[in-house]
């Protein structure tokens, strides 16, 4: 029997990211292609349907995602450079870099199994390990959105607090743990999946479920607060670049990276696959692809002429202030992360 998975599905097992699963019994069409994989038996079906070229669907879903992930990688990379190199750190860029990290890292992972797909050129194990990287990069992006989201809301209901109160290196403490947590929450489930009865994972997972639903529900809460927060003061002022930000992201997050996760779990848990999986991966591949665009837009926003990424990006993680019930924006270059800005 083929090591190769017989669907995407099982291809990507939990959350579509775990390792493949055997077949108990071969089903028609293996028994139709003999013992070849199950991408020579896709190329097969497309050539015997007329599909030019011998491609199927999947096929150039890949492709397509080949594309988004290259342009991804160049935004998060060229954030990854600015924020790590070129410009001061602030408890909120502290955030994006990591979150970029997460991002970068999801996209590598997905541009390596989109080749793979297509050139059937990984060994077994390592793709076990891109995908456990996979999934625990999905992981610490959706929890690094919320504690973003979360602080965000934090300083517009409390901002003497944050300003006075908030502990000095808060987010690479909260950066650190996130990333941790990810890590342990993806070798708990390769332990459960691999060495345990199949109740204890399907308790790892109702478990996972809850956490995942707990922190989209945060991610949503702090965002609409946030929400109100800015249709309050643009009646009085433009409300700055850092809401809208966080706002967009999130807002891209829900319609393309949350619906992976959904049907993830639910493939996984009951067997009951809603739409082809390849559909989910692609736009969590766009949701990990257009964050960098979103900082740039936003940063170039209201500013015409040629300027430096590094000053686009500047402006867009810009630092804000509450003066007089109203918001405004202050230049980055004069805040950094001290003991009364975090």
């Amino acid at each position: 029997m083929s090591l190769e998975p017989e669907s995407p599905r099982e291809e990507q097992g939990f959350l579509g990211l775990g390792p493949p699963t055997m077949a108990v019994s071969p089903t028609p069409q293996q028994q139709e292609y003999g013992n070849g994989s199950a991408t020579e038996g896709r190329l097969n079906e497309s050539e015997a349907s007329g599909t030019p070229g011998g491609f199927h669907s999947y096929d150039w879903m890949d492709v397509f995602s080949l594309l988004v992930t290259s342009l991804g990688l160049l935004g998060n990379g060229t954030v990854l450079w600015l924020l790590g190199f070129r410009i001061r750190r602030t408890p909120y860029s502290v955030y994006i870099l990591n979150l970029a990290g997460a991002d970068a890292l999801f996209l590598c992972c997905s541009f390596l199994i989109s080749l793979r797909r297509l050139a059937t050129c990984f060994y077994y194990i390592m793709y076990m390990v891109v995908l456990y990287l996979q999934c625990m990069s999905y992981t610490a992006g959706l929890s690094l959105l919320a504690a973003i989201s979360t602080e965000r809301c934090l300083s517009a209901l409390f901002p003497l607090w944050y300003r006075c109160r908030r502990p000095k290196h808060t987010s690479a403490a909260v950066c650190a743990g996130l990333w941790a947590q990810a890590g342990v929450i993806e070798v708990t489930e390769f332990v459960t999946r691999n060495y345990l009865a199949p109740r204890r994972f399907c308790n790892f997972l109702t478990i996972y479920f809850v956490c995942f639903v707990l922190l989209t529900c945060i991610l949503c809460v702090s965002s609409l607060t946030l929400l109100l927060r800015v249709q309050c003061s643009s009646r009085r002022r433009r409300p700055p670049r850092l809401y809208l930000l966080v706002l967009l992201t999130v807002l891209v997050f829900l319609l393309c990276g949350l619906p992976w996760g959904i049907e993830g779990f639910i493939n996984d848990r009951f067997r009951i696959e809603l739409m082809p999986d390849i559909l989910p991966h692609s736009l969590a591949c766009v949701n990990s692809s257009v964050n960098p665009f979103i900082y740039f837009f936003l940063g170039k926003q209201g500013h015409k002429g040629r300027e430096s990424l590094r000053l686009i990006l500047q402006r867009a993680l810009g630092e804000e202030q509450e003066v007089g019930g109203g918001m405004r924006d202050i230049p980055h270059t004069n805040t950094q992360e001290t003991s009364s800005g975090g």
